[in-house]
């Protein structure tokens, strides 16, 4: 199976990048060619990989995640993982490459993390 990427609109300063088939040696180029201008793009602060229907990452699919994390972490931004497939999340988990509180099972799970930072904020306390 081949790479399918879809890169959602942006929401706010928040960027979904779907992520579908196999990333791997052969075919992460495509995905960094893909991501650059988004992790290029100032306004985005927080870039999520929904990895639903990513059956199989390899080395080279790992550091192009790392990649967009070493990117946007330089301007205090973040990168999320959402709905990883048992393998994949394997595979993070064995790397070390995504923090495991950066990891999030569904959206909601996401949603609720996302919605418990901006409340910190906005009341002040964002420790």
């Amino acid at each position: 199976m081949s790479l399918k990427i879809q890169i959602g609109a942006r929401n706010e300063d928040r960027q979904v990048v779907a992520v579908e088939g196999r990333l791997d040696s052969i075919s992460y180029h495509e995905l960094d060619r893909q991501i650059t201008p988004v992790i290029e793009d100032a306004a985005v602060n927080t870039l999520v990989f929904d990895l639903a229907k990513l059956d199989y990452i390899s080395s080279a699919g790992i550091r192009s995640v790392f990649r967009a994390r070493k990117a946007l972490a330089a301007r205090g931004g973040r990168v999320l993982i959402v709905n990883p497939q048992a393998q994949v999340e394997k595979v993070f988990d064995i790397v070390k490459a995504v923090p495991v509180k950066e990891i999030f099972r569904s959206t909601e799970e996401l949603d609720h993390y996302l919605d418990r930072i901006q409340k910190r904020i906005v009341s002040g306390d964002d420790d």
